[in-house]
């Protein structure tokens, strides 16, 4: 559980980062626009909320959250729409506080589930470790969505680590949920971060490579923001189309976000 233990502290600590922005602005800030669209602040927060609320059941009732599945997979590109229009039309102090209980009920499910189990999920099923990582992906890109609207530059941090992981390990299925054979060579990946440190994946001598700032990956693999604004660099004709289709999230393939100056 030691690696369990660690994700799902930097997961809480990612939520307390964002909790300290969308919890002192007046309630008129939740109605704000951000760059996902037709999504306010609120549908942000509402999205982190109901996400959490899946987790929870899939740790707790598996045979209901796989009942829940089947209805998103009746209607993949609406149902997580649903679930943030739903949850945007609450007060801004309920959503707000029905988020923070959701997220610490799901802390404590994590960390009491036996050690070894897998759990499911709208992709393959995960573990522990990867349920809080995918949470932590997701509370920080989201995040990244309200900051942008509100004009808020984050710092980096280390905890972006985990969000580049998942970026990595769902190089082919950014590649699969596009109908595009994935390759079968593995990619040099190294990624420089906040503090100077160097975070690699796959082999040092391999010919397709990817290179840059974590923060800039983590936006890139969250799309976030279009490769053409960030300083990631690929080597490789396969590398090179893995940066033009990353993606960290499970479900259909996203469209990503226009240029700044086509924005």
């Amino acid at each position: 559980m030691s690696d369990a233990s660690a994700v799902l502290d930097d997961l809480r600590a990612e939520s307390a980062e964002l909790d300290l922005i969308v919890g002192g602005p007046s309630p008129a800030v939740w109605a704000s626009a951000t760059p996902a669209p037709r999504w306010t602040v609120a549908h942000q927060i509402a999205h982190l909320a109901w996400t959490d609320r899946a987790a929870l059941l899939s740790v707790t009732d598996p045979e209901a959250f796989r009942a829940e599945a089947e209805r998103a997979a009746a209607d993949p590109g609406g149902f997580v729409d649903r679930g943030a229009d739903e949850g945007a039309r609450l007060a801004p102090d309920v959503l707000l506080a029905g988020w923070r209980e959701g997220r610490d009920r799901l802390q404590e499910a994590l960390r009491s589930a036996p050690p070894g189990g897998r759990h499911p999920w709208y992709g393959p099923p995960m573990s522990v470790a990867s349920m809080a990582t995918g949470r932590l992906m997701e509370t920080w890109a989201h995040g990244q969505d309200i900051a942008d609207a509100l004009g808020i530059v984050r710092e980096p941090t280390t905890r972006l680590r985990h969000v580049a992981r998942i970026g990595v390990r769902a190089r082919d299925y950014a590649f699969l949920v596009r109908g595009i054979e994935a390759p079968t060579e593995e990619f040099r990946v190294e990624l420089l971060g906040p503090t100077g440190e160097l975070t690699t994946y796959g082999p040092e001598g391999a010919g397709q490579r990817v290179t840059g700032p974590l923060y800039d990956f983590c936006l890139l693999v969250t799309q976030r923001a279009h490769r053409d604004d960030l300083a990631v660099r690929a080597t490789g004709a396969d590398a090179d189309r893995w940066l033009d289709i990353a993606q960290a999230f499970a479900g259909p393939a996203g469209p990503g976000r226009p240029r700044r100056a086509d924005r």
